[in-house]
């Protein structure tokens, strides 16, 4: 499902469950940004400003939410880990956090959550860790996910993970906001897309 990128003042409507009419008043109005389509009356609203005005009157964003987050998947991490990972990439900067323990949950976590980006410490089992991966490679909706995986000190030749799928590997112990820099790198890319 692609984004929209520009939507009419009826789908506008039916995402704020209002009648087209008080959209157009909104546009008219100069509260809600968008253009006139030249050599007509219809309205247009780029995705970002209607974004930027349901966050400013405190409307849910519906569906709209679903893009926007950057959903991360943290499976087998340390709570430490996890508060630092949350603090660098907050909510507020449109960042979703979903935690699993095992190769079970994470199987669940992924196919309900559908993570951007899966973050694996490997102590949680280099064979388990590598199996998730492999499972989750095997389906398209995962194709081009960013997944990385935590080695422990000790790791002989973490690099080699990646012929198993991993996109990256962090060996420890290392800066967490450089891990936070990439994932953020990957969210703005999608988000220019």
């Amino acid at each position: 499902m692609a984004m929209k990128k520009v939507f009419t003042t009826g789908q506008v409507a039916k995402i704020c469950k209002v009648a087209p009419r008080t959209v157009s008043k909104w546009f008219d109005s100069g509260r809600l940004k968008g253009y006139r389509i030249p050599g007509s009356q219809d309205r247009r609203i780029p995705r970002e400003q209607l974004i930027r005005f349901l966050k400013e009157h405190g409307m849910p964003l519906g569906e709209l939410e679903e893009e926007e987050w950057h959903k991360v998947l943290l499976i087998g991490t340390e709570k430490l880990f996890n508060d630092r990972v949350k603090e660098l990439l907050p909510e507020d900067d449109d960042f979703k956090f979903e935690l699993a323990n095992s190769g079970f949950e994470a199987g669940i976590a992924a196919s309900n959550f559908r993570p951007d980006t899966i973050i694996i410490d490997l102590g949680l089992g280099r064979a388990e860790s590598i199996q998730i991966v492999s499972n989750l490679r095997k389906d398209d909706a995962y194709a081009t996910t960013l997944i990385v995986g935590l080695a422990s000190e000790d790791e002989a030749a973490p690099e080699q993970l990646t012929q198993y799928g991993f996109n990256d590997i962090f060996k420890k112990p290392f800066d967490v906001a450089l891990l936070g820099e990439k994932i953020k790198s990957v969210a703005e890319a999608k988000r220019d897309d």
